[in-house]
């Protein structure tokens, strides 16, 4: 059996499906799978919002995640046949780490050096626009999935070792993680103050997925952290309120 046919053979046996599809017992599993997902994905959905935002409109933003989840889709399918693998490859969480800092650091650098950006435009330095702006976001989009992924899919092959049940999970886990995103994406619009304090979690995401690596090994627990991330969103949509609140005031 050559090795091809190890790692990605179950997921093109028919019983296999079928057992699974049939299985009560499967579907619990399955479930439960999902719930991870939902779990482990609430940073990447804080992080895929954050991203969309560059693109200038609403259906530009939503088209970019459309074509995400299916890069996501098709990366999940290849990636959890060397699920197993991926433990070695701590190398990517740092690549992640550091990018995600960069995001950060390019967010508010524009926001406060925005008019000098400007000027540097002028002078001759070009920005993406257009169609070129919206596949460099996908691309960033797959690129970020690729990073979150490995956690997730060795999470769920820890609850299950039929790849089946873990592509299952993992695509209907990728979906809400969506839906997820799209939620942030239009709160962000209605509530500016969301979206510097979508970056600062962001930095505060890339120094948790730095922890991760072997050489510090510092696993903060996901159902902890996806508690935090939606009480900052609430203090920042209240603290909105109260802020919109005392302008109406003053006029």
């Amino acid at each position: 059996m050559s090795l091809l046919e190890k790692l990605y053979g179950p997921f093109f046996d028919p019983h296999n499906w079928a057992t699974v599809v049939t299985s009560g017992q499967d579907w619990l599993i399955i479930f439960s799978l999902v719930m991870i997902e939902c779990l482990l994905s609430v940073d990447n959905a804080v992080v895929l919002a954050a991203q969309t935002r560059v693109l200038p409109t609403l259906k530009e933003q939503e088209e970019s995640l459309f074509y995400g989840i299916w890069g996501s889709y098709i990366f999940r399918f290849l990636i959890i046949g060397i699920g197993v693998y991926l433990i070695n490859f701590w190398e990517i969480k740092v690549i992640g780490a550091a990018y995600l800092i960069y995001l950060v650091y390019r967010y508010f650098h524009n926001k406060f050096f925005g008019k000098r950006a400007m000027r540097k435009t002028r002078e001759g330095k070009t920005y993406l626009t257009g169609r070129k702006l919206f596949w460099t976001v996908v691309l960033q989009i797959e690129f970020m999935d690729i990073i979150f992924s490995i956690d997730s899919v060795l999470a769920s092959l820890a609850v299950s070792n039929n790849p089946v049940i873990v592509l299952i999970g993992g695509l209907i886990g990728i979906a809400c993680m969506r839906g997820i995103a799209e939620v942030i994406m239009k709160l962000m619009r209605k509530v500016p103050e969301l979206e510097p304090m979508a970056y600062i979690l962001i930095f505060v995401i890339a120094i948790k997925l730095f922890l991760t690596i072997p050489a510090i090994d510092i696993e903060i627990p996901s159902g902890i952290f996806g508690s935090f991330i939606l009480l900052v969103f609430a203090v920042t949509i209240i603290i909105h309120f109260i802020r919109r609140s005392q302008k109406k005031k003053v006029e």
